[in-house]
C-alpha cells in the first residue's frame, strides 16, 4: 500500500484524532497535577484528613458521566480499606437518604457543580451536619458553596472537538478520585494482606494468595539426602511430579536442587556410579511461605524454571509448582 493510498487516510485521521485526544487529555491532568501543588494542596489534605476521621462510609454521588465515575471511585475506596458505596442522586430523593448516617461523608461530583439532582442531597448533608466534599469545576457554584471541602478541578478543554462531551472532565474527576483513594490508602497504612481481605476473586485475588495456602508440604516434598544415588533419586524425581529434587544435608537443611533437567542432561552417564551431590544446582531459588503467588510467578518466569522450594530457616517446609499457581489463577 502506498503513503498516499486512499485506503490509508481513514486509518492516518483515526491515530490523528487519537493523538489529539491523548495530548489534550494529558493536558488536563498535568494542568491537575499543578494544581495539586498549589493551591488544591490544602483542601485535598483536608479531604484525607476529613474521611481518615470519620466513622462511617463514603458516600459517593453524582450524575451523568459524573455519576458513573462516582461508581469507580466509590469501588476504587471500598477495595483499599475505606467503606464505600454510591448512590444516585435521583435515588437519593426517593427514599435513599436514609441509608446516609451521620457519621458518613458524602463526595458529591458535578463538573459545573450545578447540577439540579445534587441538591437534595446536598440538602441533607447540610440538615444534619454530614461533611460534604464537592469534586467540581465550579468555584462559584451551588456545589462548591454548600461544601466542607472544594477539590477545584482546574478548567481544561474536553478532548471533544466541539466541546460537548464530557472527556477531559470526566479523566480529571477520575484522577483526583484515585489519588484520595491511594492517600487514604497509605494513610491507613493498608498492606498486600489487607487486600487480599477485600480481593478474593479473579487474577488479582489469586496473585495475591500466599505461597503458604498452595504449596506442597509433607510427604508431598520430594527429597533426597546428600549422597543419594541417582536412580534412588530419579525414583523420587517420578514419584512426586514436582519436577525436582530437594537435597538436605544431615541436619535437614536445604543444600540444592536436581530437576527433570539436570537428569535429562546427565543420561549419557551411568546414573547408577553418581550421587545427587556431583549434579545438584547449590543455590536453588527459594521463597518463604508468606511470599505472594504473584511474585512467586515472576520467579519462575524470570529464572525460567518450573518450581520454588518453600523454606524456613534453610528447611524446605514446602514446594511450589507451576501447575499450583495455573490451578488457582495466578499464572
Amino acid at each position: 500500500m502506498h503513503a498516499g493510498s486512499p485506503e490509508k487516510k481513514p486509518l492516518e485521521a483515526s491515530v490523528a484524532s487519537a493523538l489529539r485526544t491523548v495530548a489534550t487529555e494529558q493536558a488536563g491532568v498535568a494542568a491537575l497535577a499543578a494544581a495539586l501543588e498549589n493551591e488544591l494542596a490544602e483542601p485535598f489534605a483536608r479531604a484525607v484528613d476529613m474521611v481518615s476521621r470519620i466513622n462511617g462510609r463514603v458516600i459517593v454521588t453524582g450524575v451523568g458521566k459524573s455519576g458513573h465515575i462516582g461508581t469507580k471511585i466509590a469501588a476504587s475506596l471500598a477495595s483499599t480499606g475505606t467503606p464505600a458505596f454510591f448512590v444516585h442522586p435521583a435515588e437519593a430523593n426517593h427514599g435513599d437518604l436514609g441509608m446516609i448516617a451521620r457519621d458518613d461523608a458524602i463526595i458529591a461530583m458535578s463538573w459545573s457543580g450545578e447540577s439540579k439532582e445534587l441538591m437534595g442531597i446536598v440538602a441533607y448533608s447540610r440538615r444534619f451536619s454530614i461533611p460534604l466534599i464537592a469534586i467540581t469545576a465550579g468555584a462559584a457554584s451551588a456545589l462548591a458553596r454548600a461544601a466542607d471541602v472544594v477539590l477545584l478541578l482546574p478548567s481544561a478543554p474536553e478532548a471533544c472537538p466541539h466541546g460537548l462531551a464530557p472527556t477531559t472532565s470526566t479523566l480529571l474527576q477520575l484522577v483526583v478520585g484515585d489519588a484520595l483513594a491511594i492517600a487514604l490508602l497509605e494513610a491507613r497504612g493498608f498492606t498486600p494482606d489487607h487486600f487480599r481481605t477485600f480481593h478474593p476473586g479473579g487474577q488479582l485475588g489469586a496473585n495475591l494468595t500466599l505461597v503458604s495456602e498452595i504449596m506442597r508440604v509433607g510427604d508431598q516434598i520430594p527429597l533426597a539426602a546428600l549422597g543419594t544415588k541417582m536412580p534412588e533419586a530419579v525414583m523420587t524425581l517420578s514419584n512426586k511430579k514436582v519436577g525436582c529434587v530437594c537435597v538436605v544435608d544431615g541436619k535437614g537443611e536445604l543444600v540444592g536442587i536436581i530437576t527433570d533437567g539436570d537428569v535429562a542432561r546427565n543420561l549419557h552417564r551411568n546414573l547408577a556410579d553418581i550421587a545427587v551431590d556431583d549434579i545438584m544446582t547449590r543455590t536453588p531459588k527459594t521463597v518463604d511461605p508468606q511470599t505472594l503467588a504473584g511474585t512467586a510467578i515472576a520467579l519462575l518466569n524470570e529464572y525460567n524454571i518450573g518450581a520454588l522450594v518453600v523454606t524456613e530457616n534453610r528447611m524446605p517446609v514446602g514446594v511450589v509448582h507451576f501447575h499450583d499457581l495455573l490451578r488457582i489463577g495466578a499464572a
